[in-house]
């Protein structure tokens, strides 16, 4: 009789990761409004939440082997949930600086976490590069936006309208949170070879049936 499987998985963590990465994607979107208050009231529920994740899997599923990078993401994502998440404390040089360093720092964890996991050939190595990648992408763009830009521009028959660095900021921590709900997304809902074997029902070899 086969184990029975565990209640979490890392399947389980990325899915709810592309959940929270999903519905701050979906706040960010649908709001006309990209000021810095918005932007890190999201970005601190979207870190804690997903901090929460991470922390609860070091201690449900992930070996010990593994665990240092889900423990520093964790770590790190509860800390500038907390910095952010003080509202008088929500201005565009705040979000300029926490997000971009944030993105920056958890970016490089992610990455340097799945280029090693390779060598143990880890399924999810691949899936921790890219959001790495996606994380270090989001700081550089993020440190490229100076935060006092300010662009105005016509359109005909709509009116003038003005772009700041503050909204570009915001929109793209809104697209990099798009990116990876559906990565991960992707990733947790794709069978694995490990997945399959583990699931194949026992069978009794022919030669031992008398």
């Amino acid at each position: 009789m086969s184990a029975p499987a565990r209640a979490l998985t890392v399947r389980h963590v990325q899915l709810l990761r592309a959940l929270f990465a999903a519905a701050a994607a979906v706040m960010i979107t649908f709001s006309s409004d990209h000021s810095a208050a918005v932007g890190l009231s999201v970005f601190s529920g979207f870190v804690f939440v997903t901090a929460f994740v991470l922390l609860l899997a070091v201690w449900l599923v992930i070996p010990a082997a593994s665990r240092w990078p889900y423990v520093v993401l964790g770590l790190l994502g509860f800390a500038a949930g907390m910095v952010t998440g003080i509202p008088d404390w929500r201005t565009n040089d705040l979000f300029f600086l926490v997000v971009s360093s944030w993105a920056l720092v958890t970016g490089a964890v992610e990455l340097l976490a799945g280029i090693r996991a390779r060598r143990t050939n880890d399924p999810t190595a691949r899936d921790a590069i890219t959001i790495g990648a996606f994380g270090i992408l989001l700081g550089i763009l993020l440190l490229v936006i100076p935060a006092g830009f300010t662009h105005q521009y016509t359109i005909d028959e709509a009116g003038t309208f003005e772009l700041t660095g503050i909204i570009l900021g915001v929109g793209m921590f809104g697209g990099y949170a798009a990116l990876v709900a559906v990565f991960l997304g992707i990733a947790g809902l794709t069978p694995r070879k490990a997945d399959a074997v583990a699931d194949e029902p026992a069978t009794i070899e022919s030669g031992d049936v008398r």
